[in-house]
């Protein structure tokens, strides 16, 4: 895998075409499913996956450092995979990729760059994914 520069966010321009997508969700709100681990509220530099048929109502937040009062009443608000899938449906995206993945909070910025981005790197990368969209708490 390729080191990342700390001078330059990377980005990679999409090139695909959308209809023909399968799409992977990745949220640093907490997001994880109700019988899971929580994240450690004190900070927690791991991850959730979570499964390409996982559902808004099997999922949970546990993030001391918003505000997710709506979340916890539509977790689609910040993870959202309903509203993925009726994109399916209409035929916005071809799919629902088989792997998405939740984080927590943590202060640790240096092991979240050097260790847990590669992590989750190597997971979507293993994944059906053609595209990620990134959420924040």
């Amino acid at each position: 895998m390729a080191k990342m520069s700390r001078r330059t966010v990377p980005f990679t321009p999409f090139e695909g075409e959308l209809k023909k997508s399968m799409v992977a969700l990745v949220s640093n709100a907490g997001v994880h499913l109700k019988e899971g681990d929580p994240f450690d509220s004190e900070g927690d530099t791991s991850f959730r996956v979570l499964s390409g048929d996982v559902t808004g109502n099997q999922l949970m937040i546990t993030h001391p450092h918003y505000d997710h009062t709506d979340a916890d009443q539509d977790v689609n608000c910040v993870f959202p995979i309903d509203r993925l899938r009726e994109l399916v449906q209409e035929g916005v995206v071809a799919g629902v990729s088989n792997k998405h993945i939740g984080l927590g909070y943590s202060m640790d910025l240096k092991a979240i760059y050097e260790v847990t981005a590669l992590q989750v790197a190597d997971q979507i990368e293993r994944s059906k994914a053609d595209l990620v969209v990134l959420t924040g708490g």
